[in-house]
């Protein structure tokens, strides 16, 4: 770390890496504002990566691209930034802040094998920030906490590391304290506290580092000890603590070990001022990132299967072993074509390779299971939107490929011989829908093209075509993730329009009734005459529909029933009253008349509908709407304000109890109409300061209040 060396010891260029030691794979976690970006391009720049920072978003990507579309678009996507640093590569996974992208960020999270949470020193941090660290601490992430922004007006240092104990736990620590200059209000330098040490950035990178002046040795000898406890406790030399509580000076290089080890475990989360523009901090946190953060080769490799779902042995983070690699991210260039950010888990990726590419799994939503041999191409290292080509991508390392025919995002790289794959990763449902709609023939096969290359590379978006209501409705994340979709559409020369989402409904009849069908028609040749006579009763929910023969005599030719019962049918599947199909029905055919010549199959058929009609204008036709039971997570605090809403919303709450995975969470389930929920996903975001989530599911129809069934007549009526 950096209390081991503070030479500069970095390069520009990203080398092509042969040893999985020798790779860092970082992703960058926090609230939209808090510098993350802005502190990736400093770290590029930094190590000679860049020219200088902000390049990435300037442009010097993809030539012609305009910096504030670039910015915006690596606002809301995972981008890949490799940098080399002591002869190490740290790729670092850029995530969107935003809420409605959490798609991208744990795209990001399955990729990397540390995450740096960036906390702004001149804000607080958000809810989903800290749902974020406790779903790292789950499986053991290693974590550590760059609080950037030092430059703004209301920088607070020791607010921001005080604010990071109590939402992340005692284990999170400053390594440096912030060095004032003297102004007393900007930050020149940092104060080590391992090393008692002064790291002066007046001068610019790398820090000037000198012994403390008496001022700052106070301030160190304050601090320190609290850290050196929290190091020792983590220690695995359980007699190191002893030795300190009895007055021994524990040497420098024992503390560094001890800590790197704690924080390569997830066990203790090392928090570093860094300051983007003034470049304090900047040195350190690499360190920080290269020494203490774990290669590939200290991560377990997720479990894979056989293509079939059979067992295989688990992997390790071998060159040598057989390949198998996950596609973490697709998008579309113009220029390009199809670009897939891979990580390569086990074996090693070679260009011209004739790989296997696996998607299951993800057929609800939208992404149908396939299976494709593809040669790869060339191989590439991403520095944003720039591809760099490089002659191979050894197992731990980040590459990316081009031009794929089929791999999408999640899918499985692997041999033909024996192809495997990993399971994707857990994905929240998209429960935002946006109905959308093309403006003329010639854009709907513009809008097909498009939205197959939007769904191929985001997991989180789901299509759906509804037979019913005969829309296209796209299920989002939410508002931005609605408006990037609509406008990536839009970007791709698609003329469409977004209209209310209509939910499917369902008549039925609610009272016993008779019906008449009479169809008799002459006009020369071979006429059409059939009579039926039914019968209809309501059925309880969800019994569907019966159909009856009560006819005696021949009333009705026995070779016609079934045409009646077809008729019937048909007309169940029209609607009665506004276009929706029928349930929960019994119709019983009671008598009718036929004709010896003229009657025939179809004729029988308009009769049995035209009868079902006639029994609808007595039945008391009523619509149904589908009912979802919902199951809600929010923080206890936000309980009785979702319960109040859902009052509102006609909601039934079956119950409350305590989140088992999460303390301080509640999961409220509940009946609700779904036509209550169609924007329930921002809602209930804005009701919990964006912390509640929740799924649904469908459990029944039942009747619509007259009101707003008469409503809903005059706005769904086809």
């Amino acid at each position: 770390m950096a209390q081991k060396s503070h030479e500069k010891g970095s390069t520009g260029g990203t080398p092509v890496v042969t040893e999985p030691e020798r790779v860092r794979n970082v992703v960058l976690v926090g609230h939209s504002g808090a510098g993350k970006t802005t502190l990736v391009e400093a770290l590029l720049a930094a190590t000679g990566t860049i020219g200088r920072a902000g390049a990435v978003a300037d442009g010097t990507t993809v030539g012609d691209h305009d910096p504030a579309a670039v910015r915006q678009q690596r606002s809301v996507s995972l981008s890949c930034a490799p940098l080399l640093h002591n002869g190490i590569k740290v790729n670092l996974l850029d995530t969107p802040g935003y809420a409605d992208f959490v798609g991208e960020l744990r795209a990001g999270l399955r990729a990397a094998d540390a995450a740096l949470f960036v906390v702004s020193a001149a804000g607080g941090m958000d809810a989903a920030t800290v749902a974020l660290w406790e779903e790292c601490a789950a499986v053991d992430m290693p974590r550590a906490v760059a609080v950037a922004r030092l430059d703004q007006p209301r920088a607070d240092v020791d607010e921001a590391v005080a604010l990071c104990q109590r939402l992340f736990g005692d284990n999170v620590m400053p390594l440096y304290l912030p060095m004032l200059g003297d102004d007393g209000v900007s930050t020149e330098g940092l104060l080590g506290l391992i090393t008692r040490r002064v790291f002066d950035y007046s001068a610019g990178l790398p820090a000037d580092v000198r012994d403390p002046d008496p001022e700052h040795q106070r301030a160190i000898d304050e601090s320190r000890d609290e850290l050196i406890e929290g190091i020792i406790a983590e220690s695995e030399d359980e007699t190191l603590m002893d030795r300190y509580l009895d007055g021994e000076e524990i040497s420098t290089e024992v503390l560094i070990d001890d800590l790197e080890k704690a924080v390569a475990r997830g066990h203790f989360y090392p928090v570093v001022p860094v300051c983007a523009q003034t470049g304090v901090g900047l040195d350190v946190l690499l360190e920080v990132l290269t020494a203490a953060f774990p290669s590939p080769l200290e991560h377990e490799v997720p479990a894979v299967t056989g293509v079939d779902g059979s067992p295989r042995p688990p992997l390790s983070c071998d060159p040598a072993g057989p390949l198998v690699a996950e596609v973490v991210k697709t998008t579309i260039d113009r220029h390009v074509g199809r670009v897939s950010l891979v990580r390569v888990f086990s074996g090693t990726l070679r260009p011209d390779q004739t790989v296997h590419v696996s998607g299951h799994g993800m057929a609800e939503r939208g992404h149908p299971d396939h299976d494709a041999d593809e040669r790869v191409g060339h191989i590439y290292t991403p520095l944003g939107a720039t591809l760099r080509e490089v002659s191979l991508c050894v197992a731990g390392d980040i590459c990316a490929i081009t031009k794929s025919g089929s791999a999408e995002t999640g899918d499985t790289i692997s041999t033909t011989d024996d192809p495997l794959l990993i399971a994707p990763w857990e994905m929240p449902e998209p429960l935002l829908p946006v109905a959308i709609a093309a403006r003329s023939r010639a854009d709907e096969d513009a809008l097909a093209r498009n939205l197959s290359r939007l769904v191929a590379g985001d997991p989180t978006l789901r299509l759906e075509r509804n037979p019913e209501t005969h829309q296209l409705v796209l299920w989002c994340m939410g508002e931005a993730h609605a408006d990037v979709v609509l406008d990536r559409l839009r970007a791709g020369g698609v003329e469409l329009d977004t209209e209310p989402v209509r939910v499917s409904l369902r008549e039925t009849l609610t009272a016993p009734a008779k019906g008449h069908g009479r169809h008799v028609k002459q006009s020369g040749g071979h006429g059409q005459y059939a009579v039926c006579d039914i019968e209809v009763e309501p059925l309880p929910r969800g019994s569907g529909f019966e159909f009856v023969d009560r006819v005696v005599g021949g009333a009705v030719p026995h070779n016609y029933i079934p045409s009646v019962e077809k008729g019937v049918r048909a007309q169940l599947e029209r609607g009665l009253v506004a276009g929706h199909p029928v349930v929960d029905l019994r119709v019983t055919l009671v008598d009718g008349k036929s004709h010896s010549v003229d009657s025939s199959d179809a004729a029988f058929q308009t009769a049995g509908a035209l009868a079902l009609r006639d029994a609808a204008e007595r039945g008391q036709p009523a619509l149904l709407e589908p009912i979802d039971e919902v199951t809600i997570r929010v923080p206890d605090g936000s309980v009785g304000t979702v319960m109040g809403d859902l009052s509102g919303r006609r909601g039934r709450v079956l119950g409350t109890e305590p989140d088992p995975d999460t303390e301080g969470r509640t999961l409220v389930r509940a009946e609700v109409p779904a036509t209550e929920l169609l924007r329930y996903a921002v809602e209930l975001r804005s009701m919990t300061a964006g912390t509640g989530t929740f799924r649904r599911h469908f459990v029944r129809h039942d009747p619509m209040p007259v009101h707003l069934a008469d409503q809903t007549r005059k706005e769904q009526l086809p």
